[in-house]
């Protein structure tokens, strides 16, 4: 299983997504794609990923061949992030042939009702899907 995380900013959500589903699914191979360097510094800190790399291009590459991309919602929205995702980027994210695994943060100028702000349940719960996936669930 070929699993794309994406993460900007500081790279937090993303490494926790990685070091979650390096637990849950030990056997897949994991790719990490910051919009900064500083995310990718982050992400490459959990020692979860098989493939790092930063950038709008590495975005683009990565979505080609991704299975599943797990990341914030941001990822598919353009400008997102303060401007870090650009329309390029949310475009291969959006039309990825791969399953996408979003949690929503509720930042970005965009509202997902239902949504407990910070709330532990929804990263469990995107956790526990990208493991159904994996297990061909």
């Amino acid at each position: 299983m070929n699993i794309l995380v994406i993460d900007g900013q500081g790279g937090r959500l993303g490494r926790k997504l990685l070091e979650g589903i390096r637990k849950t699914c030990p056997e897949a191979q994991i790719t990490a794609v910051g919009t900064n360097s500083m995310a990718t510094q982050n992400m490459m800190n959990s020692n979860c990923a098989d493939q790092l790399a930063t950038g709008e291009n590495a975005v683009i590459v990565a979505c080609r061949t991704a299975q599943i991309i797990v990341g914030p919602f941001g990822i598919a929205t353009a400008d997102a992030m303060m401007g870090e995702i650009s329309p390029a980027m949310a475009h291969a994210v959006a039309s990825s042939a791969a399953y996408r695994v979003l949690v929503p943060m509720n930042l970005c100028n965009t509202y997902v009702a239902g949504v407990v702000k910070g709330s532990a349940a929804i990263l469990e719960d995107a956790l526990n899907r990208v493991r159904e996936l994996a297990e061909g669930k």
